[in-house]
């Protein structure tokens, strides 16, 4: 069964960093580091732990809709949290599971304390697609080869 290893051993090859922020950056530092990574969303750490997450979804809701600025107001202030996150060894079913009926984008993936790397739904889905081709190849190598 693929666990969140699985995931976090496809990113390395193409995406070896995690981009976090601050507790005490402003709105505008994280809306700047998630544009210029094209990302959409972003760990907030305090001293070095996983505090909570701003996401695109953090920026509308409690930022534009609110009226508030961006350069006066601190990511701590608007971040999702508590924050749900999963380890390397979170079984790939139980994570899909959990972003599903929580609504969620991006999943944090923390070992102790240390953030590790993030799986976003998007990544869930690719997972699957690609083992969805190879039982297909696999099927059809099956049923079309064997005389």
């Amino acid at each position: 069964m693929a666990t969140v290893q699985t995931i976090l051993n496809r990113k390395a090859q193409h995406e070896p960093a995690v981009f976090t922020v601050d507790d005490t950056a402003t709105v505008r530092d994280a809306v700047v580091v998630m544009a210029e990574r094209r990302i959409g969303g972003v760990p907030v750490l305090s001293g070095g732990a996983v505090t909570g997450i701003f996401t695109e979804r953090d920026l509308l809701r409690r930022v534009v809709a609110q009226g508030r600025s961006p350069d006066e107001t601190c990511v701590a202030e608007v971040m999702t949290q508590p924050v749900v996150i999963a380890n390397p060894t979170t079984p790939l079913d139980e994570c899909a599971a959990v972003m599903t009926s929580r609504r969620l984008r991006h999943l944090p993936i923390v070992v102790g304390e240390t953030l590790v790397g993030m799986v976003t739904i998007g990544d869930v889905l690719a997972l699957r697609v690609a083992e969805q081709e190879v039982t297909i190849a696999e099927l059809n190598r099956y049923v079309f080869d064997v005389r």
